[in-house]
């Protein structure tokens, strides 16, 4: 007997399955192993940078008021290296000689550029002669300029990259808190799938979604791991499930998700007592994508389709791994763009095109990218943005603004800037 399925609206879905998206455990490693890993604490200033009012070139220290619109004539009275500090005092009419990043003596107020004075000895001393009028903290960072003390610097759940990192040295840390990343356990399904190193058979395949799918987890944050393919035996299928569920901490598969006398994962479902969220959505491509929970870890039954595989992933599975991750903003960055094609066909699902985006004339454009249907794999390897058409409409032109998801950026937007764009409510 064929299962009647009830499509449910895009947001529908996100939201139910966010609503059982946890947040992994912290850990601390050091800081030279931390890239690629995600903060698990707000990173916080321990101090004011710079600590101390600095100098931003090679010059001398002087203070202000002893500069004026002629002739100013003061005498050196010192060095200063960098890292290095003055010990006496400067008096009225002298100056200090000072590297680029040195502390400014209490006394002053401005630096003089190096360029900018004439040197003179005169009875065994030395002086600086120049004729700019210096305004106080005229060439000087001051204290707290770039952060100030107790200022939280980068949110948890940020992407550890090497400028992430020298701020992490700045401040002390070499022990940095991060995040546990998600093992996310991949089960092909199919028997006319072969391996990526055999020879192609009649009706046979390579698996493609089981790679595709390690890139899209590893650029979301996880850590992929294969676990082989199913058999074309529901019992064994079931063990297999079972098995993996205890490994890891989320689970996906690809194809055996339709209506088909060989798609087991409605049964396997059944039998683990699955809470399942949705097995259809209006969406194409995607719309058989099936999402359950299985003693608190997630379980997605992504479409056998390549494209289909692909935005199934995007849409559900990435925000919870980035919510794993302690991202604040897990979801996928919406923007606007025009149209670069014409859509005259109508579709009562919201499409996801996949596209990329060109800038011509000052413009922002959509183009799609490839043919757009679901088993189609080499669109997918232009794709940085899917370009969203709302369902309902009879077609959509050339130069209309749409929304479009951006693929690529590591940043993503809350629920609610997610939910500005409007067009899938």
């Amino acid at each position: 007997m064929v299962e009647i399925r009830t499509p449910i609206e895009v947001d529908d879905a996100i939201r139910r399955v966010m609503q059982h998206a946890v947040k992994g455990e912290k850990t601390s490693i050091p800081l030279e192993e931390s890239h690629g890993f995600f903060l698990a604490e707000d990173l916080i200033s321990d101090h004011a940078v710079p600590p101390f009012d600095r100098t931003r070139y090679d010059g001398f220290a002087v203070r202000a008021n002893d500069t004026g619109n002629g002739l100013s004539k003061l005498e050196v009275v010192g060095e200063i290296g960098a890292g290095s500090i003055f010990e006496g005092t400067v008096r009225e009419n002298e100056a200090v000689r000072i590297m680029t990043g040195a502390e400014i003596p209490a006394e002053c107020d401005a630096v003089i550029m190096l360029e900018h004075v004439e040197e003179k000895r005169q009875d065994g001393k030395t002086f600086i002669e120049f004729t700019r009028k210096l305004t106080s903290f005229e060439n000087i960072t001051k204290t707290g300029e770039d952060t100030k003390k107790g200022e939280v610097l980068v949110q948890k759940g940020t992407y550890i990259n090497p400028g992430i990192m020298a701020l992490l040295a700045t401040f002390g840390y070499s022990e940095v808190p991060v995040v546990k990343q998600p093992i996310v356990g991949i089960i092909s399904t199919g028997s006319e799938l072969l391996s990526v190193n055999a020879a192609l058979e009649p009706g046979k395949i390579r698996d493609s979604n089981s790679y595709m799918l390690i890139g899209q987890i590893e650029r979301a944050g996880g850590i992929p791991v294969s676990l082989g393919q199913f058999a074309d035996e529901l019992e064994v299928c079931y063990d297999q499930v079972v098995a993996a569920l205890e490994k890891i901490d989320i689970l996906l598969t690809t194809g055996g998700v339709s209506v088909g006398d060989y798609d087991y994962i409605p049964d396997i479902l059944k039998r683990l007592n699955a809470n399942v969220l949705f097995n259809k959505i209006k969406m194409r491509p995607g719309s058989v994508t099936t999402v359950a929970e299985v003693d608190g870890k997630l379980f997605f039954g992504l479409s056998g389709n390549p494209s289909s595989c692909y935005v199934g992933f995007e849409m559900y599975a990435r925000p919870v791994i980035r919510r794993f991750l302690h991202m604040e903003k897990p979801y996928l960055k919406r923007l606007r763009a025009e149209l670069g094609a014409d859509f005259p066909n109508a579709n009562p699902f919201h499409r996801f095109v996949r596209g990329k985006l060109v800038y011509e004339n000052g413009k922002v454009i959509a183009v799609p990218v490839g043919l757009d249907k679901p088993n189609i794999v080499t669109s997918l390897a232009e794709a940085n943005i899917l370009i969203v058409l709302p369902g309902n409409k009879e077609g959509y032109e050339k130069g209309e603004q749409k929304t479009v998801i951006s693929l690529e950026e590591q940043s993503g937007v809350t629920w609610g800037d997610w939910l500005k764009g409007g067009e899938l409510v």
